[in-house]
């Protein structure tokens, strides 16, 4: 039996006390010796830390964060096929997954970080679930389940067929992604002749001039370093039980669905229809999303990447605004409903005086007078709006893409000829670099993301998992069940953190009465 807590503490203590006075600076107290280190403060002895928290715990054998018990109730539920399904060892066991051990079924992440004062300190409107379409906060469990590889996995990876394929628009990344997959596959032991892609889209299960091709790693080797999609991509065409027939008839057993919120509702349809009609099928969603706009995820791939193109409009915008005489520069950026990409590139470009963003409403006298104010002060200026941003002030047509995505009106055009007509002697050079964010290859963050998903998405199913999509939560990777984060989109907090930064960095007034009012009121 273990001696108790504060004996093995003062034990350690005192010979770490002796092995300091012979230069020497980690001490064992289970093995009641001293071991080399560098450094000479305890506190500030990494190797000592970990002697501390691996030896010195408590006596029923546990250390903070291990061991203890959480509520199934307190974690968001993953559906799962194990029981149609027999445990296997995984194939990494040999050698203990290189070095690095396993996740277990019951490591979890919290999904909230930071416990809030009250409902008054900054971003707290939400603090224990998600907004849904009309701002109504749901309550969600505290915890998700950890990404990663299992010590046990529930198919024979010779009797897996797997299909990927990506949906919706361009994005960054999707190449790395669709690599990833296929390379994970292969380590797990699947043939490279049972790797299919799906072509552009959903369409291309049933339809006959887009027939899937077949992937291997040599098939992907590079494709990470352009744009686009190997595997091409469409938006719409989920005909599911067209599409669950054929996963059926060619004894596809594992689905990858890279896609949006829109991709990921047809991934939930699909696993649903599977269930109904007993297609034995694990369905995996992987969160393509440019705007960065896919609840409860801290960063989709291919965001970091568009922000950073981003920034090259706005200082180009920046460029030509400040070499004319009452330039304005004017960028419009992709945010259909979320403006992360308009926020954070205006932050990260440091030359925008305006940043306008689907969340936040604003009058357009308002802004035009700010904007000949800044104009006024220093020669020119330069404006950055999402595309989603000011379509309340437009007469909308209405309607629907293939996507499901409300059609919008063009607000940068509108603009542009508002300020044209509005502000005397204005030279506004109107940029619109949407296509070319869309096209480019990852950056650095976007591709070890990209990797960390693929990989994720390959090892929760062969962990049993199905309905599920993985992703960046707390700064952790996680599964979560994609009937919750489709339920709406995420949005910029007006009451947030990350907007009231921007603000006050570019001195950005509230551009609308109503929000001039309101804060009349409070103060």
């Amino acid at each position: 039996m273990s001696p108790p807590l504060e004996q093995r503490r003062q034990a350690l203590t005192n010979i770490w006390s002796g092995c300091v006075l012979r230069g020497q600076t980690t001490a064992s107290s289970r093995q009641g010796r001293c071991l080399p280190c560098r450094h000479t403060d305890l506190r500030h002895n990494s190797a000592v830390q970990a002697v501390l928290a691996s030896e010195l715990q408590d006596e029923r054998g546990q250390i903070a964060g291990v061991g203890s018990t959480i509520d199934e109730t307190d974690v968001l539920e993953l559906k799962d096929l194990r029981s149609s399904l027999h445990a296997r060892r995984s194939p990494f066991t040999f050698n203990n997954n290189s070095g690095g051990g396993f996740v277990g079924d019951k490591d979890v992440v919290a999904l909230n970080a930071v416990h809030y004062e009250s409902e008054d300190s900054s971003g707290a409107s939400c603090p224990t679930g998600v907004k849904d379409e009309d701002g109504a906060c749901l309550m969600l469990p505290e915890y998700a389940k950890r990404s990663g590889p299992r010590s046990s996995i529930y198919w024979d990876p010779k009797q897996v067929t797997a299909a990927i394929v990506t949906c919706g628009g361009l994005c960054p990344g999707l190449n790395d992604v669709v690599q990833n997959i296929v390379c994970a596959l292969e380590d797990y032991g699947v043939a490279d002749d049972r790797i299919f892609g799906i072509k552009f889209g959903l369409r291309g299960f049933y339809d006959r001039s887009s027939k899937p091709i077949n992937l291997s790693r040599h098939k992907v080797d590079g494709i990470h370093l352009r744009g686009g999609t190997l595997l091409g991509t469409s938006r719409g065409g989920a005909d599911v039980k067209e599409i669950v027939r054929r996963i059926d008839l060619w004894g596809v057993n594992m689905l990858f669905v890279v896609g949006g919120n829109g991709g990921n509702a047809a991934a939930n349809a699909i696993q649903q229809q599977c269930e109904v009609s007993k297609v034995l099928c694990a369905v995996i969603g992987v969160p393509k999303s440019i705007d960065n706009d896919i609840l409860l995820i801290d960063r989709c791939f291919g965001f970091d990447t568009a922000v950073e193109e981003a920034q090259r409009a706005l200082l180009a915008a920046k460029v030509e605004a400040s070499s004319a005489y009452r330039g304005l520069g004017l960028v419009r950026l992709m945010g259909r409903s979320s403006g992360y990409i308009a926020l954070n590139a205006s932050m990260a470009s440091g030359v925008v005086d305006v940043c306008l963003i689907p969340e936040i409403k604003f009058s357009e006298e308002m802004l035009t007078e700010y904007i000949v104010k800044v104009m006024d002060r220093k020669g020119h200026a330069v404006v950055c709006v999402a595309e989603g941003a000011g379509q309340d002030m437009m007469q909308a047509k209405g309607g629907t893409d293939a996507s499901g995505n409300p059609i919008l009106q063009d607000i940068g055009t509108y603009l542009r000829d508002h300020f044209k007509q509005n502000i005397p002697e204005v030279d506004c050079k109107y940029i619109d670099p949407t296509y070319m964010i869309r096209a480019i290859p990852t950056n650095t963050t976007d591709r070890i993301l990209c990797k960390v998903l693929g990989q994720g998405a390959v090892h929760g199913a062969f962990a049993g998992y199905t309905g599920f999509t993985v992703g960046l939560v707390n700064t952790h990777y996680v599964y979560l069940p994609i009937p919750v984060v489709i339920q709406a989109t995420r949005t910029v907090d007006p009451r947030g953190r990350q907007w009231n930064r921007l603000r006050t960095t570019i001195n950005q007034p509230d551009l609308h009465a109503d929000a001039v009012a309101e804060n009349a009121f409070f103060s």
